[in-house]
């Protein structure tokens, strides 16, 4: 099985409108696709095989007046069939590589508790990391 992993730019969204099953959280929409990759320091990570999306991975730069910029990875998903096969490791070690490239200094990444796949990735990375924080996160509806 052959591999692609590939950076998205500006005008790649069609690559995106072939896409597995279980990657993205709801369908892709292209005008949100299209404004998410010219957005500044929003960068995709896609896995692709036989011209299907099976992987993705989203991050953003999250800069600071007080610290250092860093790497907030927002999303990881690999289609089910897929999983377990190193697809995820490959999209992370692309996009720590531009977080690298853009200055971050640190990446950070968070999960459910009970997501073990997601925290065995995470645990098992060859950069340097601290324990594992458990907090608390609130979601607030802006629109009716």
């Amino acid at each position: 099985m052959n591999v692609e992993i590939r950076r998205l730019h500006p005008g790649d969204d069609a690559v995106v409108m072939r896409v597995a099953a279980d990657v993205f959280d709801e369908p892709v929409r292209p005008d949100r696709l299209a404004a998410y990759l010219n957005a500044p320091g929003h960068f995709m990570i896609v896995a692709i095989i036989d011209e299907i999306v099976v992987g993705q991975c989203a991050a953003v730069i999250h800069r600071h007046p007080d610290k250092v910029s860093e790497l907030y990875i927002d999303e990881v998903g690999v289609a089910p069939p897929f999983q377990r096969q190193g697809i995820a490791r490959k999209m992370l070690d692309a996009m720590f590589e531009i977080g690298r490239e853009c200055g971050c200094e640190e990446a950070w990444v968070g999960t459910e508790h009970d997501n073990e796949p997601a925290r065995a990735l995470y645990e098992t990375r060859r950069e340097p990391h601290g324990k594992a924080e458990t907090f608390v996160m609130y979601v607030y509806r802006l629109r009716d």
